[in-house]
């Protein structure tokens, strides 16, 4: 499976799928607002992740509005965090070759990079 889960109207996605040519290899495009992301995706996800937490992103503006900062949080509330709100989903997750990328970092990328 090719898959890019990630949001239309984010620069940051739509770079990184640009500047790697996602869209050209074929890559599946979904976009999480859209077509929010099922609990089996994001099972599968977590399975290839090591879990929720590696996909939770803690810059989502509900993170702080919710204060979820000074919470301990399991994996159970991630999961329910990310399938309830797609903002709490670290973008763009790129699944290839039966690995999975999650988020914008520089070594994540260029792990993605070396796996195209």
């Amino acid at each position: 499976m090719k898959k890019v889960y990630h949001l239309s109207n984010c620069g940051t996605c739509q770079r990184i799928i640009r500047d790697l040519g996602l869209d050209a290899k074929g890559f599946v495009l979904q976009d999480i607002k859209q077509q929010r992301i099922l609990a089996e995706e994001l099972d599968e996800l977590a399975r290839l992740a090591g879990g929720y937490e590696p996909l939770f992103s803690r810059r989502a503006i509900r993170y702080k509005t919710l204060g979820l900062a000074g919470k301990a949080l399991s994996e159970a509330d991630y999961r329910q965090y990310i399938l309830e709100d797609y903002t709490f989903l670290k973008r763009p997750v790129v699944v290839c070759g039966g690995k999975l990328f999650a988020g914008s970092e520089k070594r994540t990328l260029e792990a993605l990079a070396q796996a195209l």
